[in-house]
């Protein structure tokens, strides 16, 4: 009878074991989508344009809560305002995210993440220039968990400040609106 007893009790604690190993937060996630930002050069260069482009990002998981995030987006416009310029903006960022697991299938989560942004414009007559500058991106999203191995991000939105003509005197601030859509993997 005491050994049935000791049997069930390993039994039972191994089962649990798994269980719990099944719900712990993934070290590494990788994830790669589409992306939209409005671009608001400011009130000196004139109307806002829109880029679609993609971006991809890792997570390292520090605790259960906190990560560390690089994200990497290109964003592009084959004529920004009619104009026939052709241009791309490209965002090279790092940072802290914080999530809130609590609940089954959804973890949203908030980013405080900089950088900086590269962008390039041409016209189609031959002229091309680019600059880089300080970013920032501040936002959050939430991630649908489908399985142990796959999320889907339904929604990421955040602001995303830029800093061009940085170096110069009368360089200003640019306030930006990126949205990002996408699939997450865990490892």
């Amino acid at each position: 009878m005491k050994l049935r007893i000791v049997v069930s009790v390993l039994v039972f604690i191994s089962l649990c074991s798994g269980i719990a190993h099944a719900q712990e937060t993934p070290k590494v996630d990788v994830f790669a989508g589409y992306s939209y930002v409005r671009e608001n050069p400011g009130p000196a260069s004139g109307d806002s344009f829109s880029l679609n482009g993609g971006s991809a990002s890792v997570t390292y998981h520090i605790k259960d809560w906190v990560s560390a995030v690089a994200d990497f987006g290109g964003y592009h416009n084959g004529s920004i305002l009619g104009t026939g310029v052709d241009g791309t903006l490209s965002t090279y960022l790092f940072g802290p995210r914080v999530s809130y697991r609590s609940y089954r299938h959804f973890t949203p989560f908030a980013e405080a993440l900089f950088g900086v942004a590269h962008a390039g414009a041409s016209i189609a007559g031959g002229a091309s220039g680019s600059q880089n500058a300080f970013a920032m991106a501040i936002g959050g999203g939430v991630d649908y968990r489908i399985n142990n191995r796959f999320s889907l991000r339904p929604l990421e939105v955040d602001y995303l400040m830029t800093r061009f003509p940085e170096g110069t005197p009368n360089h200003q601030t640019q306030n930006n609106l990126r949205a990002s859509t996408g699939m997450v993997i865990h490892f």
